[in-house]
């Protein structure tokens, strides 16, 4: 009796222990490196590819990189340095992706936000307004809004909806937007076009000032870009002069490509860093 007493007692501690609040676990750098990856290439509108994949086309782009310019040179140095542009090549390409349909997404949202506000002055409720942005909204954005009614229909959940349509755009103006929409639906109320208007005209007057103030620096910016890449050019070009790139191959060639690489690359950052315009996260997903 005093055993089963104790074991009884023993397992009522253990569940008050375990019902007590928990440290959050920390992720481990691999996740989220891993889910970062995906963000970006999520944000850059390319579907069907993952972490590992991105990864594989770097490793693949290395070596042809490397290969192609040993094959040239004959210099071990200059095509390890190549490889390692190769390396970081597909991520810069997809970083453009990305800045490029931000910008799409960030002219088109008006329209769509305009064809909802005229959908919610007719009469109709919200995720009727959304689903109709499947055939009256921009060509763009169609397709997310499609799947979104396609969830709509087969589960009549509004809020999971639009979670799923937040995961589709990964857009801040979209969580914008959706979060929007959640509140009009919990809450009510009849200003929402009002709301909806207002916004729309804000991400006009902010598309006109990036508009504008990309287009001053984008030629400092391009100017940038020349002055790093015209010395790697010219280095490539010296290819045909073997007696020349041997020297390279040396352990103070070595060393000085490295370090040339070392302040191109720094130099390129801080020029990005100075030049960046101030961009919008995700602070609703």
């Amino acid at each position: 009796m005093g055993a089963l007493v104790g074991l009884i007692a023993g397992l009522g501690l253990l569940l008050i222990w375990r019902s007590g609040p928990r440290a959050p676990q920390k992720r481990s750098p691999s996740t989220g490196w891993t889910a970062r990856r995906r963000e970006l290439l999520r944000q850059a509108g390319i579907d069907g590819v993952g972490a590992g994949q991105l990864l594989a086309v770097q490793v693949l782009a290395a070596l042809i990189a490397f290969v192609l310019v040993l094959a040239v040179t004959r210099t071990v140095a200059v095509a390890v340095c190549f490889g390692v542009f190769g390396f970081f090549l597909p991520v810069v390409v997809v970083r453009r992706l990305r800045a490029r349909r931000q910008v799409a997404l960030r002219e088109l949202w008006p329209e769509a936000i305009d064809n909802l506000a005229s959908a919610v002055r007719a009469g109709m409720s919200l995720p009727e307004g959304l689903s109709a942005l499947a055939i009256r909204g921009p060509a763009e954005l169609r397709t997310p809004f499609a799947r979104f009614a396609a969830n709509y229909r087969a589960s009549g959940r509004f809020g999971t909806c639009l979670d799923a349509l937040k995961d589709d755009f990964a857009d801040p103006v979209g969580d914008r937007v959706c979060e929007t929409m959640r509140v009009a639906r919990e809450v009510g109320g009849s200003d929402l076009g009002t709301v909806l208007r207002t916004l729309s005209e804000l991400l006009r007057a902010d598309a006109r000032t990036r508009a504008e103030l990309e287009t001053r620096q984008g030629w400092v910016v391009n100017a940038a870009r020349l002055a790093v890449a015209a010395p790697w050019i010219v280095l490539l070009l010296l290819g045909t002069q073997s007696a020349t790139l041997q020297a390279y191959d040396t352990p103070g060639g070595t060393l000085l490509l490295a370090i040339g690489a070392v302040v191109c690359v720094v130099a390129y950052r801080v020029m990005l860093h100075i030049g960046r315009l101030p961009q919008e996260k995700r602070v609703l997903r």
